[in-house]
């Protein structure tokens, strides 16, 4: 009996060790975040953003740390993705419902606004403009300083404008039904 109990007690502590190697990682440095374009509170989703949220830092952003003109992953780490729940406009776009990676080209002036079929790519390092899905060009504006990059929607007459602002940059990106 004392022989099994302590075989018991052996066999438990290994299990305890075992479990107490797992190695975890840290926090994101760019953490990964979910933005809804919703009716009310309550209703369900029309958009869905899931993107990772870069921080300023100290750093000049437009222009430097994200070059004009150049492809960008539009946040951190893997592509920005957005699902449509029903076909929407963006722009004078037609997009069918389904989910898509948003690539953005920023300009000083404008940013140009993509959609692409191409999905789980990392960063815009495999960016295809082959697999474009609609493309449209919208004005930058100038807005209160943001530390850390954010997407939000806000409801307008037949759809709504997704915000998007770092530094003291904003876009906004209409979609219709």
């Amino acid at each position: 009996m004392k022989k099994s109990l302590l075989l018991i007690v052996i066999m438990l502590m290994g299990t305890l060790s075992t479990v107490n190697a797992q190695k975890f990682a840290g926090l994101q440095k760019s953490p990964t975040d979910i933005s809804y374009a919703k009716a009310d509170r309550n209703a369900k989703p029309e958009i869905k953003v899931v993107y990772n949220r870069p921080q300023k830092k100290g750093r000049e952003i437009f222009g430097n740390l994200v070059k004009y003109d150049k492809v960008w992953r539009t946040g951190a780490d893997e592509a920005t993705e957005i699902k449509l729940f029903k076909d929407m406009k963006m722009g004078d776009k037609t997009v069918k419902a389904g989910t898509y990676s948003l690539f953005t080209i920023p300009g000083e002036k404008e940013w140009t606004i993509i959609l692409s079929s191409d999905l789980d790519s990392w960063g815009s390092y495999s960016y295809d403009k082959g697999n474009d899905v609609a493309r449209i060009k919208v004005p930058a504006a100038s807005g209160e300083a943001l530390e850390v990059f954010s997407i939000a929607f806000k409801k307008v007459d037949k759809g709504y404008h997704m915000v998007m602002g770092w530094d003291t940059t904003r876009v906004e990106v209409p979609f219709y039904m």
